[in-house]
């Protein structure tokens, strides 16, 4: 029946093919390029017409329009797709355009106040398209770090201020403190808010909170997001470990089960560490039975992340795993290595500050990611800041980046690498596009049913690149992080050319990726005695007194029984 499925698509843009062009009056027209759609494998030269935003031809007649791009020895796909995309600022995105991105959301951080985040970029205008997700560790830092005073929408840009103002105490809450009944409904409840808003999902960065998040509180994140039908992106708790009792596979089982009982999608997040392969014949054998479940990847033997992370700790990373912080972190802002005591200086000065971690044993993995069914290609593009760790401003130059080179040569890494490795073109445009629009859109994501695909009716996202040249050239020394991809001389979003010969326009054409606004909100606190009598057959209400939680904060919430 699939078979009969794609067949039919074919032969309906084949029909489509042949007949002549209505004399249309198009925005912008695409000539001479080889078009490639990932869902019904229709590949044959053609020529494109764009009219409001949307693809309104695909003919081999030829057609003119306002605006015409020659793409003779280029390929027309739909526009690349990231779905862990913490560059939500103006320099990273622009950086991110550069290597054929049409769509940019943070599944896997999300932001704080959903709707005012979504709110501002409205208000601002932006490049590319759009989305975050709610989360778990913003919610708890509003809750469990009350002195950073969070009201206003906030998202990975940020993180350094409040990082700061979460650990002023001397304590990061958020990160390793354990969440009482009282506490983990308060945190739910913003959840549950940023969700009524419309967030694509639940953000779970569990490896920042591995100490202190409860598996209960784990649950009941992802039960937030199932009550509306929504994805939990994830970064596993034991993510980078490989000894027993903590193998990185062990954690996604505790998100993996979740998921599975709660009838829920789930995006695994850069699934480029240790135990990726059991993941992976885990997340294929889930979609086997139907389950909406895939993984992300990025090319990179190399990590970035906040000098915070639990895994980065002298009793993880040096006593346990044995690593020396001068051999394996390196530090962009000042272009050089940590040692324990610029580690601990920076722990106290600056908490936010991102660093590259490396991996040098990923690199005899990374040509078995180009190759897998449904692992996508996503950045973990990091925010766009310059020497002294400030957001940098639209028009700084390339060379002022310091950062992950993967924010600006993801894309142009994979399909260079995929051509040299003799990966079907085909294959690797479904990674960088179709695959997650495909899940995203089987979660309900309506704006996603109509992207990342090249067909008529879909909307115009598309980037147009030379499949012999595609290139990164973006590295880890400084001068280089932010160095562009070439061979991808055209971007267009939403019926707009953003990148024209190669250079970044000033035009904001970019839209919302959201759910819609609902009325009401889903979420329903969680008291003990309802628990008690949902799921066994009665106790003494007396006894409820005598309770206490995990924590010995005190008698757990009462209340009326339902």
């Amino acid at each position: 029946m699939k078979r009969l499925g794609v067949l039919m698509s074919l032969l309906a843009l084949n029909l489509i093919m042949v007949l002549p062009a209505v004399a249309t009056d198009y925005d912008v027209v695409i000539n001479n390029g080889r078009v490639m759609d990932p869902e019904t494998m229709f590949d044959d030269v053609a020529n494109v017409g764009i009219k409001d935003g949307k693809i309104v031809a695909i003919t081999k007649a030829l057609i003119k329009g306002k605006q015409t791009i020659d793409a003779t020895g280029h390929v027309v796909a739909p526009g690349f797709i990231d779905t862990h995309y913490h560059a939500t600022d103006v320099f990273a995105s622009k950086m991110a355009l550069r290597d054929g991105v049409t769509t940019g959301m943070d599944l896997e951080a999300g932001s704080f106040n959903v709707k005012g985040w979504y709110d501002e970029k409205a208000k601002s205008g932006w490049q590319v398209n759009y989305g975050t997700s709610a989360s778990l560790l913003y919610s708890r830092m509003a809750v469990l770090d009350p002195e950073t005073e969070l009201s206003a929408p906030i998202d990975f840009a940020d993180i350094q201020v409040y990082a700061a103002k979460a650990l002023a105490d001397g304590v990061q809450g958020w990160a390793d403190k354990k969440s009482s009944i009282e506490e983990m409904n308060k945190i739910m409840q913003i959840v549950d808010e940023d969700l009524r808003q419309g967030a694509i999902g639940i953000a779970a960065p569990l490896a920042y909170m591995a100490k202190g998040m409860t598996s209960y509180e784990v649950f009941e994140g992802q039960r937030v997001g199932a009550n509306y039908g929504r994805l939990t992106s994830v970064h596993t708790r034991y993510h980078l470990l490989s000894e027993t009792p903590t193998e990185a596979p062990i954690a996604f089982d505790e998100v993996f089960t979740n998921a599975m009982l709660l009838d829920a999608p789930l995006l695994m997040a850069h699934n480029n560490d240790y135990g990726w392969w059991e993941i992976e014949e885990k997340l294929q054998l889930a979609r086997e039975k139907g389950l909406n479940m895939w993984s992300e990847y990025y090319p990179y033997a190399a990590g970035s992340t906040a000098i915070t992370a639990a895994f980065l700790r002298p009793s993880e990373w040096v006593e346990k795993k044995g690593y020396k912080y001068e051999d394996t972190i390196y530090d962009p802002i000042d272009d050089k290595y940590l040692t324990n005591e610029t580690y601990a200086a920076l722990m106290k000065n600056d908490p936010g500050r991102s660093v590259v971690v490396e991996f040098p044993y990923r690199k005899a993995w990374m040509n078995h990611w180009l190759a897998i069914p449904h692992m996508t290609i996503a950045s973990d593009a990091m925010a766009g800041v310059g020497e002294d760790g400030k957001l940098l401003p639209w028009d700084a130059d390339w060379s002022e980046y310091r950062g992950h080179p993967r924010t600006s040569g993801s894309r142009g890494a994979c399909f260079r690498m995929g051509r040299e490795q003799g990966i079907p073109l085909m294959f690797t445009i479904a990674q960088a596009s179709y695959w997650p629009a495909k899940h995203l859109g089987d979660s309900g994501l309506e704006s996603m049913k109509e992207r990342g695909r090249l067909q008529k009716g879909k909307v115009a996202d598309i980037t147009i690149f030379d499949p012999k040249t595609i290139t990164d050239n973006s590295g880890f020394k400084v001068g280089q992080h932010g160095i562009p991809s070439t061979g991808i001389p055209y971007v267009i979003v939403n019926g707009t050319i953003v990148v024209k010969d190669s250079k970044v326009l000033r035009v904001k054409p970019g839209q919302e990726i959201r759910f819609p606004v609902e009325a009401k909100g889903r979420f329903k606190p969680l008291k003990l005695d309802g628990w008690l009598d949902k799921h066994t057959i009665g106790l003494n209400p007396d006894l409820l007194e005598h309770l206490h939680d995990d924590t010995g904060a005190g008698v757990i919430l009462k209340g009326d029984k339902k």
